[in-house]
């Protein structure tokens, strides 16, 4: 497997994986990858199998350490250092399903907190997911305020030890 920054060819793989992962309320809309792609490529991860995309891993890095709805809609460039990472999405195709696809992209995020000295990673999850994000480091900071695509949520965070 390999662990790659996102490029524009891959929105539309992106797109097509984001949708089958996600319910029409909660799925990313197609211009809003197209505009996390152009905007946050340096925290927009891809994984790739035998040259094909298995999953990715994106989000923007804000200041705060649980993420606002408003992330959703609107992307601006991130600073070069500091704040959390926000995941807005970890998608894996249906093909590369059970393959740790996902682990992989979250301790290749983690690396890519480390080194871009970030405080951590911050995201929200459905419940039946804490169990997955804590086996992979995030603590459960409670129900989240979020209420995007009219879901309940739980903030999750990975602090930066490093």
């Amino acid at each position: 497997m390999k662990i790659r920054q996102v490029t524009p060819a891959d929105l539309e793989v992106a797109y097509s994986i984001e949708i089958a992962n996600f319910s029409p309320a909660e799925a990313a809309s197609f211009e809003a990858i197209q505009a996390r792609i152009a905007q946050i490529p340096d925290t927009f991860l891809v994984a790739e199998i035998d040259g094909q995309v298995a999953g990715y891993i994106e989000g923007p890095v804000i200041q705060a350490r649980h993420l606002t709805d408003d992330l959703f809609q609107t992307v601006v460039a991130n600073p070069e250092t500091g704040g959390y990472i926000a995941v807005t999405s970890l998608s894996v195709a249906d093909d590369f399903q059970g393959q740790a696809v996902g682990v992989k992209l979250i301790a290749a995020l983690k690396e890519l907190a480390r080194a871009q000295k970030r405080e951590g990673i911050t995201l929200t999850c459905h419940d039946y997911l804490i169990p997955y994000y804590e086996k992979n480091g995030f603590m459960n900071d409670g129900k989240s305020q979020s209420v995007h695509g009219g879901a309940v949520w739980y903030d999750m965070v990975w602090e930066n030890q490093a």
